[in-house]
């Protein structure tokens, strides 16, 4: 997309900021007492403090710098959400059996990277748009194929298999991966106080995420 540039924002802050998901509910409460709850988004959308992680006048200068180059609102890139980035369990490296994302129909070439969360009652299956691309690893059945018999685009996260390996009917393909949130500034306006920075306060710096 054209207002978004691949590059993430400075690791180094983003791995000290805040944030997780956030879910839209209406509640109406019924003359019993009882409620009435509807879901008004289908996914969550994400938003992050990343004023958390500045510490230095090093760190916040290469922020300034960042937040000019994206032009504010204007394009997103790529944040590293340090709660939630792998296809895998907190400290585990990915494998290519750790999430599912759909079964061969001996002509399907395409599939997307997805991530399942949950299962028990109601899981939820989120769209994996910003891998990255080294850690992708991608299996038929169980069995991991190498690099050369798929491709990937890691600017949406869609697998296609190379039409000499295309996954026979019933076969399951899973994959493996880290991955980044595709966000943008959710402000116009750095206000940046020098003295109170040096005191130690936080500078707001909020993101939010977007639909790449």
């Amino acid at each position: 997309m054209t207002d978004f540039h691949e590059i993430r924002f400075p690791l180094d802050v983003s791995l000290h900021g805040r944030g997780g998901p956030e879910r839209r509910t209406e509640i109406v409460t019924l003359g019993s007492n009882r409620e009435s709850r509807n879901a008004r988004w289908a996914h969550s959308r994400r938003r992050y403090e990343a004023g958390y992680g500045v510490k230095t006048l090093a760190q916040l200068s290469q922020v300034i710098d960042f937040f000019e180059e994206r032009r504010g609102r204007l394009y997103g890139f790529r944040w590293r959400d340090r709660a939630d980035f792998s296809s895998c369990a907190p400290g585990s490296t990915p494998g290519p059996t750790d999430q599912t994302l759909g079964t061969g129909d001996g002509a399907r070439t395409v599939f997307q990277l997805t991530k399942t969360y949950g299962g028990a009652f109601s899981a939820y299956v989120r769209a994996i748009a910003k891998p990255v691309s080294a850690s992708v690893r991608v299996a038929i059945d169980g069995a991991e194929i190498t690099a050369a018999q798929f491709s990937l685009d890691a600017a949406t996260g869609v697998v296609t298999f190379s039409p000499n390996h295309i996954p026979p009917a019933g076969a399951t393909v899973t994959a493996g991966y880290q991955f980044d949130v595709a966000v943008r500034f959710d402000t116009d306006f750095l206000e940046i106080d020098m003295e109170a920075f040096e005191a130690g306060a936080i500078p707001k710096i909020p993101l939010i995420e977007i639909i790449p």
